[in-house]
């Protein structure tokens, strides 16, 4: 069976003119148009595909890579806002329609929305919806206290940030416990704190049982988690340089990678600081 909106391993069964045609074991066929055949390839031979339906409503394979997948959520912008919806990049020719009925707020060209993308089950066509709760369940939670989750953040509230959990649960940072720079979008790795009586998630940003930093060093690490990594400053580094990047004075900044080497999360270096394997694994 090929699935809409999902990669799906194909067989090629035939070469035509306008390109070729994949199948199944059901001997479902689908056509790969020219422009998306690999260099080599030949009858018999297997390829990862994602199949959508292309602007005649007719069921199409690319070999390019979509933002979302059908069942995921993900962060897509507006291209164009019409008299049918908002219709979102996401990589593909044919891009993916949001209908106004989906928009709790309506969306405007240029910007950015987190979005879950389905199958219509009335159209069978692929559509978005940035109306995320009714997507999310924690009836049969898949998580347990303490794990290591993926998170994106869908909407702030009055106490934090709403992030989608796994993709699938909702979850709650609380504002008074994350310690770097977090934005309606971003997609963050963190722990589950608490699976509350209600099945609601509690998610923090660092490992349970993370000893909580002095403040200087605190931000200095949330910094370099945010770089990557690493960052262009050390010991000997200018004081401005060092203000204008983590908005703290020289000395403060010492201090905070005093600690954090102490606490074996850093790597000084003559070009940098950088976070240990242990700290940078992900």
């Amino acid at each position: 069976m090929i699935e809409l909106g999902k990669y799906n391993t194909l067989t090629v069964l035939r070469d035509t003119r306008v390109g070729l045609f994949l199948g199944s074991a059901t001997e479902a066929e689908i056509l790969l148009p020219l422009k998306y055949v690999p260099g080599s390839c030949e009858i018999g031979d297997t390829l990862e595909v994602f199949c959508y339906l292309d602007s005649e409503e007719r069921p199409v394979a690319t070999t390019l890579k979509p933002a979302i997948l059908r069942d995921t959520f993900a962060v897509l912008k507006a291209l164009e806002v019409n008299q049918h919806g908002a219709f979102m990049d996401w990589g593909l020719e044919k891009n993916l329609l949001v209908p106004f009925r989906e928009q709790p707020v309506q969306m405007r060209e240029g910007e950015e929305y987190v979005v879950y993308c389905y199958l219509d089950p009335i159209t069978s066509r692929l559509v978005a919806s940035a109306r995320l709760d009714r997507f999310l369940d924690n009836t049969a939670l898949t998580v347990t206290e303490g794990q290591k989750v993926s998170l994106l953040v869908y909407k702030e509230t009055p106490l934090g940030y709403g992030v989608v959990v796994d993709n699938r649960h909702e979850g709650l940072m609380f504002r008074d416990q994350i310690h770097r720079e977090v934005a309606v979008g971003s997609t963050l790795t963190g722990y589950v704190k608490t699976i509350r009586s209600d099945q609601k998630l509690d998610i923090v940003l660092e490992p349970i049982g993370y000893r909580k930093l002095e403040p200087a060093a605190e931000r200095i690490y949330a910094e370099l988690q945010a770089s990557g990594g690493t960052l262009p400053l050390h010991d000997k580094s200018d004081p401005q340089k060092i203000q204008d990047r983590l908005q703290m004075s020289k000395k403060v900044f010492k201090k905070g990678i005093g600690i954090l080497y102490r606490e074996r999360k850093i790597e000084i270096r003559p070009d940098g600081i950088y976070l240990t394997e242990a700290e940078n694994t992900p």
